[in-house]
């Protein structure tokens, strides 16, 4: 029987060019043929992976960046924007995980709505998303230990402590950190879903501590204004910085899309995915909202362009032993970020090796460890060399901006596979029709044009790079080869 739907399978795709859309049926049947993973993730789980995933550099670090640069006070208002935007592309990515419950997130649904080329698109852009957003968080990482040390009289050397740009040489710290997790992950050392959630209600409640006893320090004039006046260019304060603030800390939401690659592994994704995903975003923007009103409440907006925000803001109540606390609470939770950002951009070149479109030797297995190590271990060792090298706020910008091009896409995936597929089964169904995805683009294609001029040439260079990648190579690979992402039972 399984031959007799192998070879229908085949028969299909041999009549299809392998750059045209992936059936969400055939993505399903491939599923279906492959080892099944233990499904036993529950909404609380996934909602305790989307918060574990999301609470990392963006509320400990990136916070005090877009405060003093660009947002000052009104970077409470950033974070409602942020989150609104986030909600709208959350609402999305729960109908299509609710429907299409497989691995590879964004760029499975990108295969199965616009084809090879644009999954490629997607996939490369990945990278921005998570290894990128893993050098990010191992920057805000060794803020963070460096502040520790520092308390207890040991200071790394000037030139080792931070990045060219930043008064350094190499940021050796944050280079250190992903090649030590790296390590685990290649080893197979992964947590379990009560152990993840267990580090997420140590995360929250030392950030809710935060906003408790900062609350009773808080110097309310350091609001007024509540949005600065502009200084003459855009972004630089007033409403285009509050934008362009909510543009940066955007970078702040990355992570609820580890749910819709979860969604394979949850006991009921139809009912879970969507409750995962909208409950991590609420609970998301609420500590956001909090942090930033607590943070530019304690310490002036303009002193808050350090690696360490909210250590630095603990400092200025004078609770000094409160401030060790938060300062080891940052640092597992950065840590825990870091691990789940290297994590999931292995799995996704994985996916990406599977469907032939990068050599097979990142879709590789270690026979003992059961992990992609060369995927991961070359995505650490990439990872590395941009985080001791590239100061956080430029990885920051590319994050954001890669993030939402990406979510762009997710949102225009709900509308055409729509009218493509629309007898297939919608467990959650986006309200409102077309509206909430059109808003989903708008807001996303709002936030990219916020940034900075100079991040969107990075983003372009960064594409135009994959784009040669993918037809000097990528192509005729994909074209001359089994598509081994969709055709059932070529797993290997």
């Amino acid at each position: 029987m399984r031959r007799d739907i192998e070879a229908e399978q085949t028969d299909r795709m041999a009549d299809t060019p392998t750059t045209a859309p992936a059936r969400i049926a055939d993505l399903a049947a491939a599923r279906s043929e492959e080892p099944d993973l233990a499904r036993n993730l529950t909404a609380f789980g996934l909602v305790c992976i989307g918060v574990g995933a999301t609470v990392g550099a963006g509320i400990f670090v990136l916070t005090g960046t877009a405060a003093a640069h660009y947002a000052g006070p009104g970077l409470m208002l950033s974070f409602v924007l942020g989150g609104i935007a986030s909600g709208l592309v959350g609402l999305c990515y729960a109908e299509l995980a609710a429907m299409m419950p497989v691995a590879g997130s964004s760029y499975s649904y990108a295969r199965a709505t616009f084809g090879a080329l644009p999954a490629w698109i997607v996939g490369w852009d990945l990278v921005l998303e998570f290894a990128l957003a893993a050098a990010t968080v191992a920057v805000g990482w060794s803020g963070y230990a460096q502040s520790l040390t520092a308390d207890a009289g040991l200071h790394l050397p000037a030139a080792l402590a931070a990045a060219p740009g930043e008064g350094g040489i190499v940021n050796l710290p944050a280079a250190g950190i992903v090649l030590a997790l790296t390590a685990l992950l290649i080893a197979g050392n992964r947590g379990a879903s009560r152990v993840n959630a267990a580090l997420v209600a140590l995360k929250v409640a030392i950030i809710l501590a935060f906003v408790g006893i900062g609350a009773a320090h808080l110097r309310p004039e350091l609001w007024s204004p509540l949005v600065p006046p502009n200084e003459g260019a855009f972004g630089t304060f007033g409403w285009s910085g509050v934008f362009r603030g909510a543009g940066v800390v955007f970078f702040a939401y990355v992570g609820f899309e580890t749910i819709a690659t979860a969604a394979g592994e949850t006991r009921n994704p139809q009912r879970d995915a969507p409750i995962g995903i909208i409950g991590a975003l609420v609970v998301t923007s609420l500590l956001y909202i909090a942090v930033a009103g607590v943070l530019t409440g304690l310490v002036p907006y303009r002193e808050l362009a350090v690696p360490d925000p909210i250590a630095k803001a603990i400092d200025a109540t004078g609770l000094t032993g409160f401030a060790l606390a938060i300062k080891v609470g940052a640092l597992l939770g950065l840590t825990t970020a870091t691990l789940t950002a290297l994590y999931g951009q292995a799995r996704i070149f994985y996916a990406m090796a599977r469907d032939r479109m990068l050599p097979d030797l990142f879709a590789r297995v270690h026979p003992r460890w059961r992990t992609p190590w060369a995927s991961q271990g070359l995505i650490g060792l990439a990872t590395a060399l941009v985080a001791a090298l590239v100061p956080i706020d430029v990885l920051g910008e590319l994050v954001s901006i890669g993030t939402l091009l990406a979510f762009m896409l997710v949102c225009a995936s709900v509308l055409i596979l729509r009218r493509t597929e629309p007898e297939r089964p919608r467990p959650f169904r986006v309200p409102g029709g077309a509206i909430v995805p059109v808003l989903g683009m708008v807001a996303c294609l709002a936030l990219m044009a916020s940034l900075p001029g100079d991040t969107w040439l990075r983003l372009a260079g960064w594409l135009a790079v994959g784009l040669a990648i993918w037809f000097g190579y990528g192509r005729s690979r994909n074209r001359n080869g089994p598509d081994r992402g969709i055709r059932a039972g070529d797993t290997q």
